[in-house]
């Protein structure tokens, strides 16, 4: 007989993991309306509408984030608006009051 030794049992394939399953893609204007609705409010309304459009011709997902950034876009712009108004007026009052001393 001779001195060989068997070869080790061969292991099993490692199997690759799944990937996950992609779902519909997030429509990335959905996304820049909500980040634009903290910082440029009428950039976030003119995106949100845009991307609302889009989603409807093309089923992407994303419609709750762009409704998100037109509420916020806005209520910005409404806030905005109030806050000039109110800057406006300040200064009339204190214009008109003689508060200033020249």
């Amino acid at each position: 007989m001779s001195d060989v030794t068997p070869p080790p049992p061969a292991q099993p394939a490692p199997t690759p993991y799944a990937s996950a399953p992609t779902g519909a893609k997030t429509n990335t204007l959905a996304i820049v309306s909500l980040v634009l609705a903290f910082f440029i409010s009428l950039g976030a309304v003119i995106c949100g509408h845009i991307a609302l459009s889009q989603i409807k011709k093309t089923g992407e997902n994303g419609r709750g984030l762009a409704i998100a950034g037109l509420v916020l876009g806005y209520l910005g712009l409404v806030a905005g608006l109030i806050g000039t108004i109110l800057w406006i007026s300040f200064f009339a009052i204190a214009a008109g009051s003689g508060s200033f001393s020249y």
